[in-house]
């Protein structure tokens, strides 16, 4: 039987891994225990932690980690108690493995933790690049302390060995997005309405605007930015799903607040949708827009248009359906303009999505159990080096 624990930090990472935890539940040769954290525990961020008591997953601890403060006090205070109170929770129960997903700053503080206490890190999706985002740092810096890994696609993994892990604990498997868009029955137009009372009588486009943690003070900019060009858009109804925990996401959620309540006619801000009504608004929204890692890999799979607004997801291997652009009004409305166009719309029903088939947590699965069924695992990992 393999301990494995598998951390959850925010709803757009429980969404994507949903697949995995259900597979992961019902292998009769894995004691899968889920951990709860981060912005799933906040009511600043909705209490997100429901969703997944919701889907009847059972939750085997909750650990409250996120800070009060702003800035960058904030993320590193938020850090702080990770290291403490992960640390005291590995050294106690002592899981055969750590299974996480992604970039973020708390789950390399967890990580950390895992990994001074001897825990072995299952890590996905790594390899990946958002050059504008301290993600960036975080994803590579997570890759170096994992034992395993499931990057999505090929170049990925190349990028993942290049970082001197040996190829044969590297796995190309997709992305778990799209198999939780094809694994999950979505809901009617109309009962997306009635769920958000809010009325979709009119076209309509789905928006998350994160901060660009890379850049000094800009994220305020680019939003009102964004949002002037919204207000140049008079067919179109915008539903907002609002900011994580970055540094500079609390001042985000405030102005879109705001800003809903000024234009509540068209406009409808929400803390989260959770993942079965995100991803139902997307499949029935005109396009989507803002700088979310959703828009590059699940979006292209309902065979629409992203708007991807600036440098925050630059980097990141994109489908031909994804419109980069400028964070300034003028190009914002020149892409919208693309976007809603026949001729591109048209295209977009035949772009492939370049993030998998769908069938990633079986792979994920048969691979870590083939991985400890003929080796020893052994946290002292030789540097692998390749010839330039």
């Amino acid at each position: 039987m393999i301990k494995m624990d598998v951390l959850t930090t925010t709803r757009a990472e429980y969404g994507l891994m949903r697949p995995l935890i259900r597979r992961l539940m019902n292998d009769a040769d894995i004691r899968m225990r889920l951990l709860v954290t981060g912005t799933h525990l906040d009511q600043r961020f909705g209490l997100t932690y429901r969703e997944i008591e919701d889907d009847n997953i059972p939750i085997y601890k909750k650990i409250e980690i996120l800070s009060h403060s702003e800035g960058a006090l904030f993320v590193s205070e938020t850090m702080a108690n990770a290291l403490r109170l992960f640390t005291s929770y590995f050294i106690s129960e002592q899981p055969d493995f750590l299974l996480v997903d992604g970039d973020r700053y708390e789950t390399m503080a967890i990580c950390l933790a895992a990994f001074n206490a001897n825990v072995p890190i299952i890590h996905l999706s790594g390899g990946a690049t958002t050059e504008g985002a301290a993600d960036e740092f975080y994803r590579h810096a997570i890759t170096k302390m994992a034992l395993l890994h499931f990057p999505t696609t090929s170049l990925y993994r190349k990028r993942v060995i290049q970082l001197g892990e040996s190829p044969d604990r590297v796995f190309t498997v997709g992305s778990l997005g799209i198999e939780n868009i094809l694994s999950t029955n979505l809901l009617s137009k109309e009962d997306l309405e009635k769920s958000i009372n809010f009325k979709l009588d009119q076209p309509y486009c789905l928006i998350t605007f994160h901060p660009v943690t890379l850049e000094k003070m800009t994220h305020l900019d680019q939003l009102n930015e964004l949002l002037s060009a919204c207000d140049s858009i008079p067919d179109l109804k915008f539903i907002f799903t609002m900011a994580n925990a970055d540094s500079g996401g609390n001042e985000i959620n405030a102005v879109l607040l705001e800003y809903a309540m000024r234009r509540k006619d068209k406009v409808l801000c929400v803390k989260s949708l959770g993942s079965l009504r995100y991803l139902s608004a997307m499949k029935y929204c005109e396009f989507v827009m803002g700088n979310s890692s959703s828009g590059l890999i699940e979006t292209p799979s309902f065979k629409i248009p992203t708007i991807n607004i600036g440098d925050r997801q630059k980097g990141r291997i994109k489908a031909e359906s994804v419109i980069d652009c400028y964070p300034s009004k003028d190009c914002i409305l020149e892409a919208v303009t693309r976007a809603r166009s026949q001729e591109f719309r048209d295209f977009c029903k035949h772009v492939v999505n370049p993030n998998g088939d769908g069938d990633t947590s079986r792979k994920i699965v048969e691979q870590i159990k083939k991985y400890c069924k003929f080796n020893t695992i052994n946290l002292k990992k030789k540097f692998y080096d390749i010839s330039f």
